[in-house]
């Protein structure tokens, strides 16, 4: 017996599981796969091409973003930009990609509650009360001098 009939031998429709939070938009995620023109998918060496290319392609700019993130520039949302790339083709990319669409998201849900919100707020104030008498002392201490020579 499989899962689509019941024991009558009836067929039975099958249903969409809409999560217990309420959220629907979850139920209607894209489908996982490659998203390549359908003249490409046809041809086995075309669609094997493709994903070579747009694997190098990814490689190339999320290698630009690693390289980004001790140097100047957006170092994270190039590496993403390459992932998203990759999840144009591969599974694997288009899974990462929504688990870390689903992490940002609660992150920045929590980010907006009231009470993480004034905890952050007196946290940051209380650092920099901390580093502005760290300074104060320094500069009471030592002075301020100017690394060049100016004479007067």
């Amino acid at each position: 017996m499989n899962a689509e009939s019941d024991e009558r031998g009836e067929v039975v429709e099958k249903t969409t599981e809409v999560p217990a939070t309420g959220d629907v938009t979850a139920a209607k995620e894209p489908v996982l796969g490659s998203r390549a023109p359908h003249f490409i998918k046809r041809s086995r060496p075309l669609h094997v091409s493709w994903q070579v290319g747009v694997f190098v392609v990814g490689l190339a700019v999320v290698g630009a973003g690693i390289v980004m993130l001790p140097l100047p520039g957006p170092g994270w949302l190039v590496i993403f930009g390459g992932m998203a790339i990759w999840a144009t083709e591969f599974v694997w990319a288009q899974l990462v990609l929504r688990w870390t669409k689903r992490k940002v998201t609660e992150a920045a849900q929590r980010a907006l509650d009231p009470r993480v919100r004034r905890r952050n707020i007196i946290l940051t104030t209380i650092g920099l009360v901390i580093i502005a008498v760290l300074v104060g002392i320094y500069v009471w201490k030592f002075g301020i001098v100017m690394p060049w020579k100016i004479k007067e």
